[in-house]
């Protein structure tokens, strides 16, 4: 299974989290789930674009699928943030807060940069994996 950060670091993957989050809230929706196609829509992506995002989400646990004949209806399955959440926590305790940190330290031009920096690596490692996974025969995959 693909490391949880690794698999949020996509700007689209997010995207589609957030449109499966928006329909679970949604009180004219019973079930919260949604359909590819609504997805597609509300996205402005192709299809085939969104069902390559939605295989990675459902590969790491973060959506759930009914299938319906030829139709699949996903619903948000949020339990894998739970581990983002438990790393994300201690740095937004109240204790952490008060500690001076390296983080506090910097300007915020540089905590700019270092975020986009860091998003930008995490984007390029994912299209990286993913660029060697499409061209690895299958006989030396480790699936």
């Amino acid at each position: 299974m693909a490391d949880i950060f690794d698999v949020i670091a996509d700007a689209t993957r997010r995207d589609i989290l957030q449109v499966l989050l928006d329909s679970y809230v949604d009180e004219s929706s019973e079930t919260g789930e949604i359909s590819v196609s609504e997805i597609v829509a509300k996205l402005e992506l192709s299809q085939p674009t969104v069902s390559k995002h939605l295989k990675v989400l459902r590969e790491a646990g973060l959506v759930g699928v009914r299938e319906e004949g030829q139709h699949r209806y996903y619903q948000l399955d949020s339990a894998p943030l739970e581990d983002v959440e438990d790393w994300l926590i201690p740095f937004l305790s109240s204790d952490f807060q008060e500690d001076r940190s390296v983080v506090d330290i910097l300007n915020e031009d540089a905590r700019e940069f270092a975020s986009t920096v860091g998003k930008v690596i995490a984007d390029t490692s994912h299209r990286v994996t993913t660029a060697v996974e499409k061209v690895t025969p299958r006989k030396w995959r480790r699936d």
